[in-house]
This record gives C-alpha cells, structure tokens and sequence, in this order.
C-alpha cells in the first residue's frame, strides 16, 4: 500500500497521520461469575443477482457448535443462475482462522442453491468473501463473542522524543508516542490524548508539537470490553531552535520490478530510498522491512519472498534531525510458469432426449496456485472470444458450443475446454410441412415417365428434428432427399415432421399420376363415392355424414374432381366433403382426365339426423382410442350424442383404399377439436394411429 501523509496544523500542534495496527480483539460474553452457555444457533447468508455484496449476511455470534446455512437460489432473487461462495478467511491477518469453510451455490446445483455446513466458531472476528473472480466487493465480518468477561483495564504508557538542548529542551519540536496494551484478553480498542487540557481525540499516530513552551499531553486507552485506562501523562518544554540545523531530510521511495496483471511483483520487488538534505547534509537512510530493525540503508532493498510486505524507511542528517517515517506496501508472488485450470459446466432443466428447454446456463470456473487467475473468456457458437463475468445464459434454440480459457496473472494461458448442448423451446405446436410435385408435364398436367416430390418443413420455435415420408400408403420413411416415383399411373406421397420439442405435424399428402408418354385417350374416368359416418337404426347418418369421391384413368390419368350438394354448382373436390345439414341430400360428381374426357355425373343419396341421446345403441366404450389394434392413449370420450371417438372412426367398416380411411379420420376428429373434445395434439396421435394402420388396404367392400 502507499502511505499518504497529511499535516494538520492545530495551535502550533503539526500530527502525522499514519496507519495504527491493532490487534484483533476478542469479543466477551459474561462475567467472570458466571458459566459459559454454549448456545446451538443457525447463521444464514443469502444471495441474488448482485456481484458487489451478500443479499444478507449475520453481523454476530456466539461461540459454540454453529449451523451455518448459504442459499444462493431463485427463492433469495438469483434469476440468473449466478453462482456465489462463501468462504471464510484464513490467511488475512487479524481475523479468526480457525475455520475452513468454502461453498460452492447456485440455483441449479444438487441442491437447488440452499446448503448447511456445521462449523466451531471461537470468540473474535471472521472474515468470509465470495471467491468467484469478478465477485471481489462480495466481503465481510462478523464478531464472535464467548468467554470470560474482561475486567483488566489496558496499560498505556507515552514518551518524548527530539533533539534536546543541554538544558533537556526539546529543540524545534517535540515528538509523542503513545502505546497500549491489553492483558484482560478482550484487546485495545482505542487510543486517546490530549495536548495541554484541551480535549481528548483519538491517537492515530505519534504527536508532533512544534509550539514554543511548555506543554502537558495525556492519554489513555479502552479495550473491546470498555475498560478505560487511567490517564497517564507527560510533560516537556519546547524551545527555539538556533541558526544551526533543524530541519531533516527529505526522503522518498520507489518499488520496481515486474508486476503482473493485479499489479503483484512477480519474483521480486526492489525498493530504492533516495534523501535530501539542503543544511547539513544527509547522515544516513536506514529501512525496517517488514517490522524488523531498522538498518542502515546502502543499496536498494531486495524483497523475494511470496507475500504481502511493508518497507519502512527514514533518514538522518548530519544535524541529528531525523525524518519522520515513510513507508511503501507491496505484495510479491512467485514467478509462475503452469497455466490455470479451467472447467465449464451446464446446467438448466432437461427434456427426456437431454436437450435444455427455454435456455442453458454455462458455468465456468478456473483456478490457479501460482500467481492467480487474470482473466477467464468464453466463445460462444465460434465468436471472438470475450471476458466471462457471470454464466453465460443461452436461449436461442438449437445445438451449441461454448468455447472458455484462463489467463493467470503471469500471462499463463489454459488450453481451450468446451461443453456442447441443445437448447429447445417449451414448443407445443407442430412442424409446418408442405410437398411439391416437378417433373416433366404433358398438356393434361401427368407426370412423363417420373416425377420428384420434394418436402419442406420448418419450425419456428425448436427447430425441425426429423422428416418423414410413406409412397402409396406404404410405411413411413426418413426423407432426406426429393422422392423420385417412376411407376406408371396416380400415387398419394405422405409425408409429416416432427420438431425438436417431440410434436409431430398432421400428415400432408400430394397426388399425382404417371404417364407414358402421350398416348390418345378417349375413355372418360372411372369414378366412384362413398358416404361414411355413424347411422341410425333407419341409416340416417347422426350428426354428419362424409362423402368421399375417387376416380381413376388407366391412360391419361384423372385431372380434376367436381362435385355439386344439393341443388349447388360444381366445386373442385380436394377432399371428403362433410355435410351437417340435417335432411335428405343429394351429391352429384363427376370427374376429368388429362386427356379431356369427363366421366358421366353420378349420384349418391344420403339423410342426415340430428345427433339424439342415444344415437349409438351399440356404442364402442372401450377407454382409449384404438385404431387397428394400436393404443394411441387418447381418452375415448363420447362426443356428445352418445357415440365415441371409437365411434365415428368406425374402424371396422370398409373403405376403399387406406388413404381414404385415415381422410374419414382425419374429417371426423376436426370437429372434435373445433368444439373443444380433444387437443389438437390429440388429433395428430389419432390420425398418426390411422396413417399407420393398414385399414382400407384390404378388399373394398361398399359402405351399407
């Protein structure tokens, strides 16, 4: 440390100040009389967000068996995942080190952040701090009382010193040291003087009086107990000084050598006193390190050994004035060659596939035993590396790598460590996915000789995981390339995508067919409807009934679909067409290929009812919804009219192709969702159910 010095003049009375080491004192309980309660008791230190200090820390104790409890968690208002720890001193002097205590906290460890550890505290002071670099404001005390009471008051005694006349006078100025001690075992609290009956202020330093005359200065001391000392005193006379030399020297000193990052001399520090004396001359320097004797000063003072050191100098003239004392504070360490050790660590909650959901934390700690960690830097994702000050918090979705190094305070650099993870969001909503078909065309819009259908996927919040495709109800396949489909005539390509998070989409479809090249076509398409849905015992379909058209053309393929409810025009058919109009309905249909042809109009005549208390007599209440043996764990709850989910899939009856079945499912579970009766997510396990049964690939058999 750097001693500054600054001189108040007070009625002619000049006093140096300069540090006073006082030892520790030890705190006291009850009186001598009285035994001593050991007192079981719980200490807790809390944390948050802030590196500067403890959230909340205990000031006092008594000594005995103590509970000391850290928590460093959400509860305490540490949103961040910082780590802390506390741990006590046992090194800086005057504090108790009698207790070697170092925990480790943070709001996603073991024990979500709140640990206890049973320690012995002995009466005096402790000092604890936080150990994370960065986290140095993060420090402070608490006193331990226990013990005997001390009733000894402190013995002080004074003394004058200066240059002196024969007449026993002190020349010019006269110099006061006061000193205390403390055998009752509680410690010197403080220290007071007085100069010439003024009023007691504390000592701080030795008392310079320069005023021409006689003075009186007393003094006294009190320990940690309150014991007060009597007051001692001296008495002098100061005259003044003649023409010869009064005046000491001048003296300065200066600390060199190689200072690492901390500002530390690494090796050593050499310490070089210069003084002048513009009367008689300057006698002699002398320096004291470290508390010794002073000696006589002769070259610069070398100081090698690890550790925090204090040199004090002063000088003589050759009048026999003395300097007042200087001194300069340095610490040295040892030179280092090993770099630090440095780990990083990720924590944060974890779905089942281990991927981080909303974000990660990335803890990094580093140590080093020789000159001490510098600087630790982390690299997120491949960046420029920057200064870790606290974990590194990632939400951004997606699989990552963070890079992290220590610097010690000699320029030691670690070798690069790195953790990868994935982070997800809390997702619940499916892939988008979509399908395009390309090829080569005739003029009927078929496919000549092949065609390539590419899928697209992609997922906003955590990311598409995988691709899926099924080529004419065939099984689902990992797509990671466009699907080429060369054999002749119409195809359906399925395809689904599910997400980081485990949602999977709703399976899309394209159609298309392949074609020879162009050969005349002059047959209309062949077309066919179905009308599916639950039925009464009149064969009334309860609630709605579902159309479903097909059509095939052996030669240039099916272009387009129509078909006409009712009295209505034609409509481009895209899919099953649900009706809920209660009532006889008609749907006309009719169908065009490539070539032009148009197959003649067809009808089918249904009636729709409006859903009754018991519109499924022989309703299917088996507890989940199974499709074609397969449990998809959805509640097989009734919808509303008496019937079930069960019920309006109707897996049992007979459906033309597989394609057409997992439609009817797909258009009997949206109402279900519309009104509420199932999740979507419910829907997408129903419709996979169906996707991946083989109901419809057996023989067609009319609906009844």
């Amino acid at each position: 440390m750097n001693l500054h010095r600054r001189w108040l003049a007070l009625a002619g009375v000049v006093v140096a100040l300069v540090p006073v080491l006082v030892s520790p004192a030890s705190a006291s309980s009850t009186p001598r009389s009285r035994p001593v309660v050991q007192l079981a008791q719980t200490l807790t230190w809390t944390t948050d967000n802030e590196i500067t200090r403890y959230k909340t820390a205990p000031t006092t104790a008594v000594a005995g068996e103590t509970t000391i409890v850290f928590e460093n968690s959400e509860a305490t208002g540490n949103t961040t995942g910082m780590p802390h720890t506390l741990t006590f001193d046992t090194s800086t002097e005057g504090y108790n080190h009698d207790v070697n205590l170092n925990i480790l906290a943070n709001p996603f460890d073991a024990n979500n952040g709140r640990h206890t550890a049973t320690v012995t505290l002995t009466p005096g002071r402790y000092r604890y701090f936080c150990s994370i670099p960065g986290h140095s404001s993060m420090v402070g005390e608490f006193t331990v009382a226990g013990g005997p009471v001390d009733t000894t008051p402190p013995t002080v005694s004074g003394s004058v010193s200066g240059t002196r006349d024969t007449a026993g006078n002190y020349v010019g100025s006269a110099t006061v040291t006061v000193g205390a001690s403390d055998a009752g075992g509680s410690g010197v609290a403080s220290v007071e003087y007085q100069l010439d009956d003024t009023s007691f202020v504390p000592y701080t330093q030795p008392v310079v009086v320069t005023a021409i005359g006689d003075h009186s200065v007393q003094y006294r001391a009190t320990d940690v107990a309150g014991n007060v000392s009597a007051v001692g005193s001296v008495q002098f006379r100061v005259v003044e000084p003649d023409d010869e030399d009064t005046t000491p020297p001048t003296v300065n000193a200066a600390v060199s050598g190689n200072r690492d990052a901390q500002g530390r001399y690494v090796g050593s520090a050499t310490v070089t006193v210069t003084a002048t004396d513009d009367d008689s001359g300057v006698a002699r320097i002398e320096t004291s390190v470290d508390g010794g004797a002073f000696t006589v000063y002769t070259a610069p003072v070398v100081v090698s050994s690890a550790g925090a050191h204090m040199v004090h100098y002063r000088a003589v003239d050759n009048a026999g004035n003395q300097s007042p004392e200087g001194m300069v504070g340095f610490t040295v360490v040892a030179a280092d060659t090993t770099p630090p050790t440095v780990s990083g660590s990720v924590s944060g909650t974890r779905d089942v596939n281990g991927n981080y959901v909303g974000s990660a934390f990335v803890t990094v700690t580093a140590s080093d035993t020789g000159s001490g960690v510098a600087i630790v830097e982390y690299s997120l994702d491949g960046g420029a590396f920057t200064r870790y000050p606290a974990p590194i918090v990632v939400s951004t979705a997606g699989a990552h790598t963070v890079r992290f190094r220590a610097t010690d305070n000699a320029g030691n650099t670690s070798p690069e460590g790195s953790v990868s993870f994935t982070v997800v969001t809390g997702d619940t909503a499916p892939p988008t996915v979509s399908g395009s078909v390309t090829g080569d065309r005739d003029a009927n819009g078929n496919y000549l000789d092949s065609a390539t259908v590419t899928v697209t996927a992609s997922d906003a919040e955590s990311g598409v995981a995988t691709v899926q495709y099924a080529v004419d109800g065939g099984s689902f396949t990992t797509y990671t390339v466009p699907v080429v489909v060369s054999s002749l005539g119409a195809h359906t390509v399925s395809f689904r995508a599910t997400d980081n998070a485990g949602n999977t989409s709703l399976v899309g479809l394209v159609n298309f067919t392949v074609v020879r090249r162009p050969v005349p076509d002059t047959t209309a398409p062949t077309t066919s409807a179905t009308v599916s849905g639950n039925r009464d015992g009149n064969g009334s379909y309860i609630g709605s009934a579902t159309v479903t058209v097909t059509a095939t053309d052996a030669q240039s393929g099916v272009r387009s679909i129509e078909y006409a409810l009712d009295a209505g025009p034609y409509i481009a058919y895209s899919g099953p067409v649900s009706v809920t109009t209660t009532g006889p309905h008609a749907v006309k249909y009719r169908a065009t290929d490539n070539a032009g042809n148009v197959a003649a109009e067809q009808t089918v005549t249904f009636t729709v009812v409006a859903p009754g208390s018991d519109a499924c007599p022989n309703s299917d209440t088996r507890p989940t919804v199974v499709i074609d043996g397969v449990d998809t764990g959805v509640a097989n709850v009734d919808t509303g009219n008496g019937c079930t989910i069960n019920d309006l899939i109707a897996e049992n009856a007979e459906y033309p192709d597989h394609a057409t079945f997992v439609r009817h499912v797909q258009s009997v579970t949206a109402p279900l969702v519309t009104n509420g009766v199932i999740t979507r997510r419910d829907q997408g396990a129903i419709v996979r159910a169906a996707a991946a049964s083989t109901i419809g690939s057996r023989s067609f058999h009319a609906f009844a």
